[in-house]
């Protein structure tokens, strides 16, 4: 057998390998997002906790999770009677998540208010059901700006920015920048928030939507702090936690609605 046939024969024998009990290892995962538990503290039945590390490292490098909850979106808005798919507003947000001592390096940088957190920024984007659209991760010294943009660059690399018209933004992002993203991306981008400061939360029509959704995704104790020594890795948590969120919509809805469908 010739070097070719080889390759070939290898690349078979690794998808049966993978193919076999691949929902268990994703169950594994959402089982690790949900309780934050050590990998080598995985139960046995979920198989080889080296397993489902080196598939969850695979599908947060190649972006098979940013993938998997743009697909899962659209199932959502098609359920919640959406005409399209994909949103006409986005709602784009950040959050700061302090490091573990255990940080790795892509996190060792300081940020946040007066440059004093430690840890990671995570950047959501949701639309108008306040379901996440994205989500990445980012180190907490990155500027809200940038932190938008990246956010925008990723939505258009996902394909769903095909109707999207307003994107709705906090005033940590300056008005130039606002602007310039607009004028990059051909839409409207749009700083909201309170003129005079209050110590009460006060919601802004859409905007206050992104809030939610990133205290539903605070239930995900992975999350807790930032455990991850990459943004790769940080990034697929969060992705995960996002499509875990979208998947309990679901199969809520998909429950409500069956006593009805089997009703004579």
């Amino acid at each position: 057998m010739g070097p070719a046939g080889a390759g070939v024969q290898r690349a078979r024998k690794a998808r049966r390998r993978h193919a076999q009990g691949l929902r268990c290892v994703v169950d594994a995962m959402l089982y690790i997002g949900h309780t934050s538990c050590q990998w080598r503290y995985l139960a046995e039945s979920f198989g080889p906790w080296t397993r489902v590390w080196s598939q969850f490292r695979r599908w947060s490098r190649n972006g098979t999770w940013a993938q998997a909850l743009t697909v899962l979106h659209a199932a959502a808005r098609r359920q919640d009677g959406r005409a399209e798919e994909t949103p006409s507003m986005a709602v784009i947000d950040t959050h700061l998540a302090r490091g573990a001592s255990n940080g790795g390096f892509t996190f060792d940088d300081r940020g946040g208010p007066y440059g004093r957190t430690k840890g990671a920024k995570r950047v959501i984007a949701v639309d108008v059901t306040g379901l996440p659209v994205a989500g990445v991760v980012v180190p907490t010294s990155t500027h809200e700006n940038r932190a938008s943009e990246l956010m925008l660059e990723h939505l258009t690399q996902q394909g769903v920015t095909e109707r999207l018209e307003l994107v709705l933004v906090d005033r940590g992002v300056t008005a130039a920048a606002a602007r310039a993203l607009g004028r990059d991306h051909d839409l409207e981008v749009r700083r909201v928030g309170w003129d005079d400061k209050q110590p009460v939360f006060r919601p802004i029509r859409h905007a206050w939507r992104v809030e939610v959704a990133h205290g539903r995704l605070g239930r995900s104790r992975r999350l807790a702090k930032s455990f991850e020594n990459t943004t790769a890795s940080a990034t697929g948590w969060l992705q995960v936690a996002c499509i875990a969120t979208t998947l309990r919509l679901l199969s809520r809805e998909r429950a409500r609605r069956r006593p009805a469908a089997l009703a004579p």
